[in-house]
Parts: structure tokens; sequence; C-alpha cells
């Protein structure tokens, strides 16, 4: 089987990096295209011997991108195409419907109770992705919670199955060498209390609320891991409250590998210099950082994760479920502060649940039975149109010899 991944962007993001990672577990012939932003995460797919290319949309509604894309799935002659994202599925499931593909899969990542991808959920936005979804064979949820919010919004249950995000455990085990040196690396005290934090800087994560939580820790620091439109806000609360000496803001930490000296540490390497791992945000569709941190022997405070919460009670020992606000999270964190606990939790069945070997295993199971169902094509694919395309009628792949920057969660 020749598979064709359609994603929006691969920069900053758990679903781009959750491609990579099942790029190196499916058992098939694979190719990506990203509508726009080939950033850090392509240029790790093609270091690791992927083949990525950029359509260059020009925004939301660059309408040249579908044909575009339709005669790069006909001359790539895929058997399955899968779309990640909300703009991915909307152009990627009617472009492959164009190219007279069988089967076409989608991954729902990031559909909120009240927002996606950012996108407040209206009339428009549902009924776009609704419209779009029939073109599709079957929609993959991350989650139990996503599954039923689909279900909420009208896709039939039938063609919906859940198929949740994997990790690679072994990477986030725990180093006590690494521990040391990060530390060293951030200029963080080697005894300190130090509170981790990882995701887009995005109003919708909360991370306002650790800043809050943390001028009610004296002594404690707090290491923010990501990019993203608030930190220049974040920055500024936390001068106003005088916590700014003890916040750290690291930038995007390369997920796995080795980081070249001198530049930021890789996530497993700042999840094994934190002693504590918090996640604010009151709304996700799976709660991945929450998965690593305990990955990590962490224990982890959050509002709302629905890899734990669809789990049976006691499935994550280490995670402890607190309130939204920065009182919540100061009596939560203090707690484990006072505790002056630093050896690392087993780590829990939850994370061995989401083990990336049985997760691209379902997905390979998914992709079976949507091609035995998918219904055979009336005639052949047309020849495309290579009048306006570029060589060979395909948009230029990612060279390898890209400038390097850090890679993005």
């Amino acid at each position: 089987m020749k598979v064709l991944h359609v994603i929006t962007g691969l920069g900053v993001g758990g679903a781009e990096q959750q491609l990579r990672l099942l790029l190196r577990h499916l058992p098939y012939e694979a190719d990506v295209v990203t509508l726009t932003n080939p950033g850090a995460v392509a240029r790790a797919i093609v270091r690791e011997g992927g083949r990525v290319r950029n359509l260059d949309m020009a925004g939301n509604r660059d309408l040249s991108a579908l044909p575009r894309l339709t005669r790069l799935i006909a001359q790539g002659h895929y058997d399955l195409v899968h779309t990640h994202l909300y703009r991915a599925c909307l152009y990627g499931r009617l472009a492959a419907k164009l190219a007279r593909v069988r089967t076409v899969v989608a991954t729902e990542h990031s559909l909120g109770e009240t927002r996606m991808e950012g996108r407040r959920l209206g009339p428009a936005v549902r009924g776009l992705y609704l419209a779009s979804e029939r073109l599709g064979t079957t929609t993959v949820a991350v989650s139990t919670t996503i599954a039923r919010r689909l279900a909420d919004w009208g896709v039939p249950e039938q063609r919906i199955q859940v198929v949740p995000n994997g990790i690679d455990a072994a990477r986030f085990a725990f180093d006590p060498r690494a521990r040391a040196s990060v530390r060293r690396q951030l200029g963080l005290p080697p005894r300190a209390f130090v509170i981790g934090a990882v995701g887009r800087l995005a109003a919708g994560k909360r991370f306002h609320t650790l800043i809050d939580a943390l001028a009610e820790l004296p002594a404690a620091w707090l290491v923010l891991a990501g990019s993203g439109e608030q930190e220049q806000p974040l920055r500024a609360r936390a001068e106003r409250l005088g916590v700014a000496d003890r916040t750290l803001f690291v930038g995007e930490c390369v997920q796995d590998g080795t980081a070249p000296a001198g530049h930021r540490p890789t996530l497993a390497g700042l999840l094994c210099a934190v002693d504590c791992l918090a996640s604010p945000s009151g709304e996700e569709s799976f709660g991945l950082a929450v998965v690593e941190g305990l990955a990590a022997g962490l224990p982890v405070a959050y509002v709302t994760c629905p890899a734990i919460d669809d789990l049976p009670a006691g499935s994550a020992p280490g995670a402890l479920r607190t309130g939204r606000t920065a009182a919540a999270f100061a009596d939560a964190l203090g707690e484990l502060q006072r505790s002056g606990r630093r050896l690392r939790q087993p780590v829990p069945d939850a994370v061995r649940h989401y083990s990336v070997t049985s997760t691209s295993a379902q997905l390979v199971r998914v992709y079976e039975a949507a091609a035995a169902r998918a219904p055979r094509p009336r005639a052949p694919r047309a020849a495309p149109d290579t009048r306006t395309a570029g060589p060979a009628g395909l948009p230029p792949a990612i060279p390898t010899n890209t400038s390097e920057k850090e890679e993005s969660r």
C-alpha cells in the first residue's frame, strides 16, 4: 500500500510530531505533503529518510492549492490518502476524491468543546467539516472524548474509529546525568524545585495560571517549553508579579534525538531536569504532554486530559487532576514542593497503553478495513494536467540541506 499524508503544516504542534513518529512505525511506503509552513518537523522527517513536499499555500482561501494537490495525488498513484488537521482535511479529502483515490482516512487531532485549532466552533466551521467528512472513508479520533464530540456534531458513528496518539516511552526514561546537564545549561539551581510546562504559548493553554501560582510558591522555578503569540504577555505578567527571575522561557525543544551543543535541550532532557509537570489547559483533545511527563516518571498536575480521564481509575497514579485556578495549582504544586520528593515514579499503565507500537498497529487495522469497504472507482484516473505544474507536475521536495533549526513539539 502506498500512502500520502496531507497535513496543514509541519511546524509547532503535537499532531505534527505524532505524524513524524507514525512514519517510523507504519509498514507502508509513504510521502508527506504540507499545505504550508514546512518547518522543523518537515526537516526532521527528511533527515530520517522521508520525502516532504510543500504546496506553499497562501492562505485558507488559496483555491489554487486544490488542483495542485489533486495533480500530486494522481501522479503519485497513492492507494490511500490520510489527512491531518482542519484545513488539510478540507482540501485533502476533496483532492483525493477528484484524483479518484478509493480510500481516504482523516485523523481528528484537535476538536475541542468550543474551538478547533484556534477556530471558534460555529455553523460555518461545522458545516464545512461535515461536508468534507462525507468525502472520506473513515475518521479517526485520537481519544474517546473526541469520538463523542464527532458523533455529537453529526458524524455517523460507524465512520468513527478511535486510535489514540502514541509515544515512544523509552525515549523519556529518566537519566540523572541529563538532569544535571540540563540544569547547568539552563542555569537552574541544582536543588531547586522546578515546575515544567510544555505546549504552544497560546491563550487556550492558560499558562498565565502557572505564573500566578508561582507567585505563591517561594523558591520554586517554572520552565515553559514552547513558543507562540502569548510569550510577551506571559513575560510581562511574570515581571509584574515579581517572578521573572524564576521563570524560564526555553522555546521549542527538540522532541527526541540529540540536541547540538549549546542549543536548547531535548524534551526528554527537559523532563529529566524538572520535578513535576503542570498542564493548566481547560480544553484538550488528548493531552500528550501529560502522558510524556508520566513516561518520564514525573508527578503531573492537570485540569483536563482525555488520555488519562478516558482510562480506568488507577491507570495513572502519578497524575493529579486539579482545579482551573491559580490557587488550585499553588496548592497542588506546593504540596509536591513540601514533600521534598525527587525520586521518579514507576512508569504507569497509562503510558504502556499508549505505546506507539500498539497505536500504529491499530492504525494499520483501520487502513485495511477502510480499504476493504471503499467503493471501486467507476473509471480509470484521468491523466493529470501538468501545464501549470512544476517539474513532473509536482511541487518541489523539501531539500535535505535545509538550514537546521530546533524541532518543535
